[in-house]
């Protein structure tokens, strides 16, 4: 564990994985220009550089005063590691606040420790449902959002998702996408063309990831998902940083055998959102691009049977596809090229951090 000497301070961030760091920065940053006394706990659950370290440098973000270094496991190993840790850490803080990001097992790990030593806990991105239970993440935010004394909301259905579930609607707050405002702050440094030289990548492709357990943690479901990807890639060239999450059962699965597909290690923030803004479109399984796609302008095809962010689909380039789908959807989307966005989702306008920084400090008085 590296540990920076223990200061203590009113609010706690606790930060786990990619995701997180990016959510995080522009409310760290919104918080500091208001004076407030801030500690940042990395869990380590996201431990390559290429997935963590990096994201740090490239956000501005301050230097963790704890990496705990959980690491990966089975959700209950990683979980209970996760929980021993931060125990220790807001015992030794005692917070007036903790902070938790999305949906990874290092926001739930973070609520119930807190919650069980009476801090209050702030959840950034509240209510967001796909109401799949198969899904980690949906139990993982679901839960959160119970424990939560502030629920800080991106998308306005979610605040209907939350009262749907008995949470005290004085508890919600709409504040927009933090995620979104870390996007506009650093769009003028996506340079396309510098990633495409550095990384070989060719003029016209499709960007890919897909790491979701559902797709890629079954041998069968992997070979099928890799079987369309490469019918994708008869059409265009596809560029997929794989993730360490599934990436022996895709490549066992012979993605890399196809000659019009690119198999990249991660990438850090900067040279992935340079990648996914040259794309002429995106085949994912995650939930932030969705997000970026829709600002973005990129059409989107998401291989998930729902999503926890509709919104990208009523006012974005997403949509949904099935494995059987991905090929004919893909066509149509390069045919069809960048739609653009026609509708901008409320408040994602590069502003949720101070709006956070505001609820968080009425919150606590200051």
């Amino acid at each position: 564990m590296n540990r920076r000497e223990i200061v203590l301070a009113s609010i706690v961030h606790v930060l786990g994985a990619r995701p997180n760091f990016v959510k995080a920065a522009p409310v760290i940053e919104a918080l500091a220009a208001r004076g407030a006394r801030q500690a940042v706990v990395h869990t380590g659950q996201h431990y390559d550089e290429r997935m963590s370290d990096v994201f740090f440098r490239e956000l501005g973000l301050p230097e963790p005063d704890v990496n705990l270094g959980v690491g990966s496991g089975s959700h209950a190993v990683q979980t209970a590691a996760l929980m021993t840790g931060l125990e220790q850490e807001f015992i030794g803080r005692s917070p007036g606040l903790v902070i938790v990001y999305g949906d990874v097992n290092s926001t739930i790990a973070a609520a119930l420790v807190a919650a069980k030593l009476g801090i209050p806990v702030a959840h950034v991105e509240a209510g967001l449902r796909s109401f799949d239970m198969t899904m980690p993440e949906e139990v993982n935010r679901r839960l959160t959002d119970q424990l939560s004394d502030l629920c800080l909301v991106t998308s306005p259905e979610a605040i209907g998702h939350l009262a749907d579930e008995g949470v005290d609607v004085a508890r919600c707050h709409l504040v927009g996408n933090p995620m979104i405002d870390t996007l506009l702050k650093n769009l003028d440094t996506f340079d396309t063309d510098a990633v495409r030289a550095a990384h070989g990548l060719p003029d016209r492709y499709v960007l890919a990831t897909l790491h979701r357990p559902a797709n890629v943690d079954s041998p069968d479901t992997a070979a099928v998902l890799v079987k369309n990807v490469h019918g994708v890639a008869d059409m265009v060239e596809v560029v997929i940083p794989v993730h360490p999450r599934g990436r022996a059962n895709l490549l066992a699965a012979g993605l890399d055998d196809h000659d019009g597909v690119h198999v990249l290690e991660p990438l850090g923030y900067i040279d992935f959102l340079a990648a996914v803004r040259g794309a002429a479109a995106v085949v994912t399984d995650s939930g932030g691009l969705q997000e970026e796609t829709t600002i973005l302008g990129v059409p989107c095809l998401t291989v998930r049977p729902n999503t926890e962010r509709p919104i990208t689909i009523t006012h974005g380039t997403n949509r949904l596809v099935g494995f059987d789908e991905l090929v004919p959807r893909t066509r149509a989307a390069l045919e069809e090229g960048a739609r653009g966005t026609t509708r901008t989702p409320p408040l994602w306008d590069g502003a949720a951090g101070p709006r956070c920084a505001e609820v968080i400090m009425e919150f606590l008085g200051d």
